[in-house]
């Protein structure tokens, strides 16, 4: 009997603003390897079942995705000592959000 082949779904990944976009951009001229291993990461495994290096869950809230009023899953994905991505994960849209990009470190992780 053949085997039966599954779909699996690949994530797509946009941009939830303009802003996140020319993050994306900046960063990759930083550090173009590290930022495509990003995008694969968002692409392959955008929610690991546990913490990778480089790849937390958020700390925060949960936040709700461009699209949708459901709560997404927020992820952070260290791309250099001070760059970042934040993403949400849209499950339902098989989305993930890019909702913060830069090549420093963003204020909002910044302990109090």
């Amino acid at each position: 009997m053949p085997a039966r082949s599954v779909a699996v779904r690949t994530p797509q990944v946009r941009f939830a603003d303009a802003a996140s976009a020319k993050g994306w951009d900046s960063l990759a001229q930083q550090a173009r390897e590290n930022t495509y291993r990003a995008w694969t990461t968002m692409r392959t495994d955008p929610g690991p079942v546990n913490e990778t290096p480089g790849t937390t869950g958020s700390r925060a809230a949960w936040r709700t995705a461009p699209t949708a009023d459901r709560p997404c899953e927020q992820w952070q994905i260290e791309v250099t000592g001070g760059g970042r991505i934040w993403y949400l994960l849209d499950t339902a849209r098989d989305t993930c959000w890019i909702t913060f990009a830069g090549t420093g470190h963003p204020r909002a992780t910044d302990r109090r």
